[in-house]
């Protein structure tokens, strides 16, 4: 019982952050999509793309799984980046490259959170326990790397949010 409700829990945080994403992105233009409150700043697209690759990569190497951008979502949004890229340490110029509709964020944001319900649903109590990463001490287990994975996208999505405010402030609809 115990398994279930951790379960439940990460689910209903990873729904919480589909749902800014998609009040952040549904219906946005292009121009809001790519806003950047001054020339260094990141955009909502880049914003949404980054938390969802992040969330892809990161799930896939602990379920053991092919990345889902590695399959035809980087085809599909033909990003002038490398195809390995999730955004770490992107310049200036790279974020501004980041550029796709409503449909396609949404539709590879939507994509992988299925991905990761489906793996977290596959999940007992137990296997929260089950380090994955030995390189920090000490050891991360996989219930820690999940709450890492949720607080990053977490952090992204309400940056996304506030870009979308000042956007709005500006004028940008």
């Amino acid at each position: 019982m115990v398994g279930m409700e951790q379960r439940e829990l990460l689910i209903d945080a990873f729904g919480r952050i589909r749902g800014i994403v998609h009040r952040v992105v549904e219906g946005a233009s292009a121009e809001l999509l790519g806003y950047r409150p001054d020339p260094e700043a990141n955009t909502i697209a880049w914003l949404v793309w980054h938390l969802t690759r992040g969330q892809d990569s990161q799930i896939a190497d602990v379920a053991g799984t092919d990345e889902l951008w590695l399959g035809e979502w980087a085809d599909r949004f033909d990003l002038p980046l490398p195809r390995d890229s999730t955004g770490y340490g992107h310049t200036s110029e790279q974020v501004a490259s980041v550029v796709a509709s409503p449909e396609l964020l949404l539709g590879y944001h939507d994509a992988v959170h299925d991905a990761t319900v489906a793996y977290l649903n596959g999940l007992s109590g137990e296997d929260l326990d089950r380090v994955v990463d030995t390189s920090w001490d000490p050891p991360v287990t996989l219930g820690v790397r999940l709450i890492s994975i949720i607080g990053d996208d977490w952090q992204h999505a309400g940056q996304a949010s506030y870009v979308q405010g000042l956007a709005q402030r500006a004028g940008v609809e």
